[in-house]
């Protein structure tokens, strides 16, 4: 039971508990399932650009786009594709794969003409993330309640070398310690902070695989649910030497930090020109009442992180510290391009996405505070893409 005070914080995990699970987490469950936040743009075939590696999870579980039984798609068929041997028994590994929610891409007609507006309001600068180019034809729409992140089967040497990039190239560390790193003691706050935002997202990731664990695989069903032995050995006490309940507590950390970014980024969304479009007008107006009651909600939490202790010293080093956060950051969305099972490289891209753009809203405020009531906000942007992994990442903590 993680219990008390978080470092570099006023808060406590018993506050954060009550207020998320009785207030926060039932609305924003709501909008979560509406057409706005439940479609997410995705490029899954971008290369991964630090290493040479095309070990694609061959696990069924991993699986991206159902295809048609009738037809074999082109990337089977010029051979460039890791399963090509396979290419004789597709048609039932497409079925299968249908069965078991492989990311989908099957959208209504009223939903694909939303979706080509949502399009024209996509154009991001001074981003936290590589941002998948949308515009590339392997850019693809994608149903997140059909394709629930979860344990497939991706683990092992493959998973371990995403995680140990992230921690050993991009986290501020002291140079003596090797991964995983007890809590970056002795470098400063931002620093440290820096490394509990990427511990808090492993541990949330590691959380949501345990909670839906494959428990039985056999022909005639799959039975997914949570798996305690998994979940003790990565955070139990005894078992982790004490490093469970610190992970725990910087999922927390991560919770504050983009609860912070909602209280702060409602000037953006309150704008009468601001639409959650999705060509059904009356839902598209209560979906914006629900998101805005959600933000509001998000203000009213009474011990918030107080990010003005981040880069309050001398202004020069607060933005060379700033810009050192974006590119570290920018390093770990490319990262996600190396992650080989596909769902779990969707998740993590929509995850990180997630995080950079609460960043780029509490890095942003003084432009957050400028935005006309109405009109354009030229100075400070949100794309649609931005939005729904920010919400969305914000779901899963």
């Amino acid at each position: 039971q993680v219990t008390g005070h978080l470092d570099d914080c006023t808060c406590d995990v018993e506050t954060i508990d009550a207020f998320n699970n009785y207030k926060l987490f039932p609305r924003l469950n709501e909008l979560l399932e509406s057409d706005y936040f439940r479609y997410y743009k995705v490029n899954l075939k971008k290369p991964c650009p630090f290493w040479n590696d095309n070990s694609h999870c061959g696990i069924r579980d991993c699986a991206v786009k159902p295809c048609p039984s009738d037809e074999v798609p082109d990337g089977i068929r010029s051979g460039s594709y890791k399963y090509s041997e396979e290419a004789n028994n597709l048609a039932e590994e497409c079925e299968e794969a249908k069965r078991l929610g492989a990311v989908d891409g099957s959208l209504s007609k009223e939903t694909q003409q939303a979706v080509l507006q949502w399009t024209q309001h996509d154009d991001s600068s001074d981003s936290f993330c590589e941002a998948d180019d949308i515009y590339s034809p392997d850019a693809e729409y994608v149903d997140l309640l059909l394709n629930p992140e979860r344990y497939t089967g991706y683990k092992g040497p493959d998973a371990w070398k995403i995680w140990n990039s992230i921690y050993e190239e991009n986290c501020f560390k002291p140079q003596n310690v090797k991964r995983p790193l007890a809590s970056g003691r002795g470098v400063c706050v931002e620093k440290r902070a820096f490394y509990r935002l990427i511990s808090g997202l492993h541990a949330s990731i590691n959380i949501h695989l345990s909670a839906r664990y494959l428990l039985q695989d056999t022909w005639s069903e799959k039975k997914w649910g949570p798996n305690v032995t998994e979940f003790q050995q990565r955070f139990d006490e005894v078992i982790t030497r004490g490093e469970g309940p610190r992970r725990l507590k910087n999922l927390y950390f991560l919770y504050l930090i983009e609860l912070r970014a909602l209280s702060k980024v409602l000037p953006f969304f309150e704008r009468p020109d601001f639409q959650l479009y999705t060509g059904n007008k009356s839902h598209d107006a209560e979906m914006k009442n629900l998101l805005l009651e959600i933000l509001h909600l998000a203000k009213s939490f009474p011990l918030h992180f107080d990010e003005n202790s981040f880069f309050a010293g001398n202004k020069k080093e607060a933005a060379k510290l700033k810009e050192e956060f974006r590119l570290h950051f920018k390093n770990i969305s490319k990262i996600m391009d190396c992650v080989g099972c596909f769902k779990c490289r969707l998740w993590g891209k929509l995850q990180t996405q997630g995080l950079g753009t609460a960043l780029k809203i509490l890095f942003s405020e003084k432009l957050i505070e400028k935005i006309p009531e109405s009109g354009p906000s030229y100075r400070f942007q949100l794309t649609r893409q931005e939005i729904v992994a920010l919400f969305n990442a914000f779901g899963r903590l």
